[in-house]
């Protein structure tokens, strides 16, 4: 099994998302990404090439690339985990059908990056096993992060 963190659009794998994983969860790889949507995603690609049994963590614009790559790759995943993800991001396309990939999302009541009401029926309409965790927090969701029962999500 791999687990991996995927950053959000302004940050890097050594943010404070990044920083918690690289103490608590040693083996979660953590790479840095730049650019647009499409080559954050060719870099992705480029990095999981022969890897499968993925435990994905994408925050934010990370979340909108782990969806991404659920969506090109679901046999890949066993279970993508999406802080306050940019589904509401102007090139995302719900898919005709649901993937089924395990998937958690984690959100802020309070986000308005990515707000709920658009973010919620988004995952909703993108994935068939779906979790959901409406959390009293904002985007960056800094009260509730280290809160979630992340030996369990990542195992």
């Amino acid at each position: 099994m791999t687990r991996l963190f995927l950053h959000g659009l302004d940050s890097s794998g050594s943010g404070t998302k990044g920083t918690y994983f690289s103490a608590c969860f040693p083996d979660m790889e953590r790479p840095d990404f730049n650019g647009s949507l499409n080559e954050r995603m060719k870099q992705l690609r480029a990095i999981l090439s022969n890897r499968h049994d993925l435990v994905v963590v994408g925050s934010s614009f990370g979340g909108l690339m782990g969806a991404c790559l659920a969506l090109e790759q679901p046999q890949k995943i066993k279970r993508l985990i999406m802080l306050a993800p940019a589904l509401n991001f102007v090139d995302y396309r719900i898919p005709d059908q649901k993937v089924r990939v395990e998937s958690v999302l984690v959100i802020g009541k309070n986000d308005v990056v990515t707000p709920p009401d658009i973010v919620i029926p988004a995952a909703r309409a993108t994935f068939g096993d779906l979790q959901i965790n409406l959390v009293e927090d904002d985007h960056l969701l800094h009260r509730s992060f280290r809160e979630l029962d992340w030996q369990r999500l990542l195992s």
